[in-house]
């Protein structure tokens, strides 16, 4: 039977594929640009020691919940942040899950199991909500990226479903563009029995007013009917949320199994996770000094990829195409200082294979300059 196991490693391993857990910490003097601590948060020992000094004058067990979300004896810190969460969506209700992929996994396979609801979803959401889609056995389409003639055509397919959940991120996650937030929520006056759900995960303290997200910044997320936000990406914390009218809350509740059968994640991260949202509200300096990191490094790299469009994003694509010549140039780019991991098949689809640049506020523009001058080098080589 291992045989079987060792020929897909094999196979993998001859494609330029093959994946590991990497051992130990980025190496000293590397910038680490694999990471999604867009803000900067995860390095700031500052906040680190204030928090840890709270704690230490609190009394009660914060280190575990001991049990999920449903049977847990101490419900203050979920519900502190919750009630948080609500306050800075407009009064929306939130539900916690232990990390984006339980949120998606969860809150589709619910929302769309039962009855006549059909899943229609953009070509590079998540995968965790395909999961999340495959688990409710639903009826499911996926529209071509960001093409909402292609998303209107299947609305008006299915106009007879009693329920259509069009599932799309604001922020992608490989590709670094953005869903046209405005546009979908318009789609809703046409469609009355579409739900739109938005995965706000790359969006989160980016984004948006306070770093909200792309649904606060189009000044109409009351008419998004699910915001999906994850702590673990730029608020240097762990866990999930999801905003929805308290009908949809009380029904997940019962519902959402990764929610239900899952023990929560430790009231110690919830509590940092408040305290991060509180600092990531007044990071506005923060989000303006990315957005000009992230112009200045598209300006470098679109020369470089012809052929593939690069946003002027906190993450930037450089398309290869190629699965051993994109680990060529990433190992080539660790010996100059800078870590930048490959994506290949199944993560992006095949042909695409690419450098995915994640940015962050830490960073100085001299960083940047000197990583656009070091692809530029590197890649004529890398490709020959």
């Amino acid at each position: 039977m291992t045989v079987d196991f060792q020929d897909t490693l094999t196979a993998l391993s001859l494609s330029g594929n093959l994946r590991s857990i990497p051992s130990g910490a980025t190496p000293a003097g590397v910038t680490d640009l694999s990471t999604n601590d867009y803000l900067g948060l995860a390095a700031r020992l500052d906040l680190q020691e204030r928090f840890l000094n709270d704690c230490a004058q609190a009394s009660g067990q914060l280190m575990t919940s001991s049990a999920s979300r449903l049977l847990a004896s101490s419900q203050e810190a979920f519900s502190g942040l919750e009630n948080k969460l609500s306050g800075l969506y407009r009064g929306r209700a939130a539900l916690l899950f232990n990390s984006g992929y339980h949120a998606n996994t969860g809150l589709v396979s619910a929302l769309a199991s039962g009855g006549d609801t059909v899943v229609i979803a953009d070509k590079l959401i998540h995968a965790s909500a395909i999961d999340g889609i495959a688990l409710s056995r639903a009826p499911f389409e996926r529209f071509r990226h960001n093409d909402l003639r292609h998303l209107s055509r299947l609305l008006e397919k299915h106009r007879s479903a009693q329920r259509i959940l069009v599932i799309v991120e604001s922020i992608y996650s490989m590709d670094g563009d953005s869903a046209p937030i405005d546009a979908l929520i318009d789609l809703k006056r046409s469609f009355p029995q579409m739900m739109l759900y938005v995965d706000e995960a790359h969006a989160l303290g980016v984004a948006g007013p306070g770093g909200l997200g792309l649904c606060a910044a189009s000044g109409r997320m009351d008419e998004v009917d699910v915001i999906v936000g994850t702590f673990g990406k730029a608020l240097a914390s762990s866990g999930a949320f999801c905003i929805v009218s308290p009908v949809v809350r009380e029904f997940l509740v019962n519902r959402a199994r990764s929610l239900i059968f899952s023990t929560a994640i430790p009231p110690l991260c919830a509590l940092w996770t408040s305290l991060m949202l509180d600092t990531m509200l007044g990071m506005d300096a923060e989000r303006a000094h990315l957005r000009a990191l992230a112009a200045a490094l598209q300006c470098r790299l679109q020369p470089l990829s012809p052929e593939f469009p690069i946003p002027a994003s906190h993450i930037q694509p450089l398309v290869i195409g190629n699965a051993a010549m994109t680990v060529n140039l990433s190992t080539r780019l660790l010996g100059e200082g800078f870590k930048v991991l490959p994506i290949r098949t199944p993560t992006v689809p095949p042909g695409t294979e690419r450098l995915r640049i994640s940015l962050s506020a830490a960073l100085s523009l001299y960083s940047v300059e000197r990583l656009a001058d070091c692809i530029t080098n590197s890649l004529a080589p890398c490709k020959a």
